[in-house]
């Protein structure tokens, strides 16, 4: 059974930091892309990061250039996604997607929300 889960999100204050964890199994996760997106309410859902299935490729919308990081773990089968210096705009549901090819797989979301 395929299962995408993720963990970490919460409130956090403008200018704090999160770390959002994805546990994968169930498929060859090392052999998949992983990608971070995010929903707002009332928006569609965006591409916030994404990183090649052996890690050595990186990709950051431009609002989170140079603030968020993806990262992956192929021994413990997790992606994870450290943003820092969140703002407002930042809140949103965030889901992680493990893709190859014409397979994907998505988790249920873990919510993020920075205010004061």
């Amino acid at each position: 059974q395929v299962q995408l889960v993720e963990a970490g999100g919460g409130w956090v204050q403008p200018g704090g930091s999160l770390r959002l964890s994805c546990a994968a199994s169930g498929f060859f996760f090392s052999t998949y892309a992983m990608r971070w997106y995010r929903q707002a309410p009332g928006k569609e859902r965006e591409l916030v990061a994404s990183i090649s299935s052996g890690g050595g490729a990186t990709y950051y919308a431009d609002s989170v250039k140079g603030r968020f990081t993806i990262s992956r773990n192929n021994a413990k089968n997790t992606a994870y996604l450290q943003m820092l210096s969140l703002k407002p705009e930042d809140t949103a549901l965030y889901y992680c997607r493990a893709e190859s090819g014409s397979l994907s797989y998505w988790g249920q979301g873990t919510q993020v929300t920075v205010s004061s």
